[in-house]
């Protein structure tokens, strides 16, 4: 592909915006991580905030660069792909992320990321600028990463339930006090894990265009992983504390043990995700895991209005975020 001409200064300038949408994943996304955690009383907020932020950085010693490289390589044409591009596709994501964060809505900020991808490819060069297979990959697991997130957490539950069928309440609350830590922190792994990924693979993906980087290799250069990994976790530490009710007790009501389950369940959906390279929501797989929780009891313990309510702003997510984007991209071309 043929190099991009850019300043430095535009360059720094696209790096340093795209670190300030990977804090804003972390500030939006924390209540995904410690939600469950904070509303069941196991830890207090800020407790919790350091602890998810402490394992979305030490993801980058467990997981691999699969997903960095679906978004870098798999999303959209190579040469499409300039500072106008990317402009476009940041402002529209972290645009969308100001949006749903104060109104307190647990969209997902991957997927405000793809839309805005999407919507700056599309305005420059049309949809024959879009790769199939990356979208549809990533557009399929906006059903399923719930889907499975409420199946693994309906299991779990069950399976606790009928193995600690004989034991008390007090023992049974006081066991899943200490184990609800053991879930958010893999939770928070799987949090780290896919998300600060996809910050990398729009840092790569400016940086093989700006001809900085060979567009052979195999994954970002260190300094991208160190700096997206870190942007994520320090955007957890400060908290998105606007969504933590809605996710931790307006879908329903939740217990240690259900935290338990509920965490368990989206940690494994999440690693399983990155392992294979494919960019999910953590918050569309950690909401259907605390729908399948509540539905494992029964199934008016879970507020199907919210849950809905949650549903159609996943639904808006791409397309919202693809306007936006579409639009920054035409004012980028005019300003930078």
């Amino acid at each position: 592909m043929e190099t991009i001409n850019i300043s430095i200064y535009v360059l720094g300038f696209l790096v340093l915006l795209a670190l300030v949408f990977d804090f804003m994943n972390g500030f939006h996304d924390s209540a995904n991580s410690i939600a469950t955690v904070v509303s069941t009383g196991v830890l207090k907020p800020q407790h919790a905030v350091a602890m998810a932020a402490f394992f979305n950085f030490i993801a980058i010693f467990v997981v691999n660069m699969k997903v960095a490289q679906t978004i870098g390589k798999g999303t959209i044409d190579p040469h499409v792909v300039d500072h106008y591009v990317i402009f476009g596709a940041l402002v529209g994501a972290i645009t969308w992320n100001i949006i749903t964060w104060y109104y307190g809505i647990p969209s997902s900020s991957s997927h405000a990321l793809i839309g805005g991808l999407v919507g700056a490819a599309v305005a420059k060069a049309g949809t024959g600028s879009l790769i199939a297979g990356g979208l549809l990959k990533t557009v399929a697991f906006i059903v399923v990463a719930p889907l499975l997130g409420f199946a693994l957490g309906t299991i779990i539950m069950l399976i606790v339930s009928w193995t600690f069928v004989k034991s008390t309440p007090r023992k049974v609350d006081t066991w899943f006090r200490r184990l609800q830590l053991a879930s958010a922190a893999a939770y928070s792994l799987g949090h780290g894990g896919n998300d600060a990924q996809k910050t990398m693979g729009i840092i790569w993906m400016l940086l093989i265009a700006a001809g900085t980087v060979s567009a052979t290799a195999t994954h970002p250069p260190a300094w991208v992983i160190i700096s997206c990994y870190a942007a994520i976790a320090f955007g957890t530490l400060f908290g998105g504390w606007r969504i933590v009710k809605t996710m931790g007790q307006k879908i329903t009501k939740l217990k240690p043990v259900g935290g338990f389950c509920a965490e368990t369940g989206g940690a494994m959906t999440l690693l399983m995700s990155s392992y294979f390279g494919i960019p999910v929501s953590t918050t569309h797989t950690i909401t259907g895991a605390i729908v399948g929780v509540g539905a494992s009891q029964k199934m008016s313990a879970v507020r199907w209005g919210v849950a809905g309510n949650i549903v159609w702003a996943w639904v808006f997510t791409i397309p919202a975020s693809a306007f936006m984007a579409a639009i920054a991209w035409w004012i980028g071309t005019h300003i930078m």
